[in-house]
């Protein structure tokens, strides 16, 4: 993220507000400021930032709720800042739209870490039209779904070359079980993990060079799967 780029936070409590602020300033970002829901809408639209910084209890509306309306019309990354630390509310901020979640107390060294790795991963993310993708040593070809992995082809099954294409057009969000299994399997299996580790565990095989240890297909804990280039 370049230098007075704008990051939107929406908070509602003003001395984490404050505190937020003072320390995005001091990076050289520029930082606009919401306490509501409605309010942080507005702004958005009316001077769209480049990332947003989101709490999930706000006084008028719940921050789910906020990432939906966003995502309609904007693909700025969103981190979640939010005392909610449960696994279940994670998950739905993720499946809702968000990019990466952040619980409460935290850092500032923390914060900017993650500001600063989901703006990267925005600015590294594949052009999901391209008819060539490459990431390490594999190489896909879309045009004739051939991959190739340090030039030799690889055989992938019609599901795991879908899987494959789920993962390098997500632009290096976190995908999780829920969004995955409806995405590969439809609405009906969004139960079935296992299923899911199965596959995941055989791209691996194919496409990692240690699969025990992999460095693009990388498992979040209870949440999902993020894909790194």
């Amino acid at each position: 993220m370049s230098e007075r780029e704008t990051v939107l936070v929406v908070e509602d409590e003003p001395q984490i507000r404050r505190f937020v602020r003072v320390a995005l300033e001091e990076n050289d970002f520029r930082v606009l400021e919401a306490a509501t829901g409605r309010d942080a809408l507005a702004l958005a639209a009316r001077d769209p930032p480049a990332l947003v910084l989101l709490d999930l209890g706000l006084p008028d509306r719940d921050g789910q709720e906020v990432i939906r309306e966003l995502r309609l019309w904007s693909q700025a990354p969103i981190v979640i800042l939010s005392a909610r630390s449960s696994e279940a509310e994670k998950v739905a901020a993720l499946d809702a739209g968000a990019d990466d979640y952040l619980t409460k107390p935290f850092g500032i060294a923390e914060l900017l870490a993650r500001v600063r790795a989901v703006a990267r991963r925005g600015a590294n993310a594949p052009d999901t039209g391209a008819a060539v993708v490459e990431f390490g040593d594999v190489r896909i070809d879309h045009l004739r779904h051939v991959v190739k992995r340090g030039g030799v082809p690889v055989h992938l099954t019609p599901l795991e070359y879908r899987m494959l294409a789920l993962f390098v057009g997500s632009g290096g969000r976190i995908l999780t079980h829920r969004h995955m299994l409806r995405a590969l399997w439809g609405p009906d299996n969004v139960e079935s993990q296992p299923y899911l580790r199965v596959y995941v565990g055989n791209l691996r095989r194919k496409l990692e060079a240690d699969p025990a240890r992999p460095r693009h297909i990388l498992t979040e804990t209870g949440l999902g799967y993020r894909f790194v280039r």
